[in-house]
């Protein structure tokens, strides 16, 4: 991997400047980093409201709201430690030299679309030509 670049305080990637150079890169690694950060504080401020128990409320509905918001709560965090997962994929693509290409064309993604979605591996056009394809077998189901 090649020595991590310096970001300019009030950087923000242009399409107007070479495609994933060295401090662009920097800047989408920070991004991911940061909102890893973020998704793990969350985890933890949810295990810590967890713990505060709260079960042995008497009245039966305040129990299951309790419980109905818990799960939820519970279904969010599993789908944060999957997003986590793809930052940890999307951070081994940038020390791969790979970040920002798609997958199945080799295409620059886009820093319009990098920026929304970060952990992106296709581009818009392979990403509507999959959920084409999810479609027509959802159909066919």
């Amino acid at each position: 991997m090649e020595p991590v670049a310096i970001l300019p305080p009030d950087y923000r990637p242009s399409a107007d400047e070479e495609y994933m150079n060295p401090v662009m890169l920097e800047y989408f690694r920070q991004k991911l980093i940061n909102w890893k950060k973020s998704l793990i504080n969350q985890s933890k401020d949810t295990l810590d409201e967890l713990k505060q128990g709260g079960l042995n409320q008497p009245d039966q509905i305040d129990r299951a709201s309790l419980e109905t918001d818990k799960a939820l709560e519970l279904r969010t965090r599993d789908r944060a430690r999957k997003l986590i997962s793809k930052i940890d994929e999307a951070i081994k693509r940038i020390e791969d030299g790979v970040y920002g290409y798609c997958e199945e064309t080799g295409e620059p993604i886009g820093v319009e679309r990098l920026e929304v979605r970060p952990v992106a591996t296709l581009s818009i056009e392979a990403q509507e030509r999959h959920e084409r394809m999810e479609k027509t077998y959802d159909d066919e189901a």
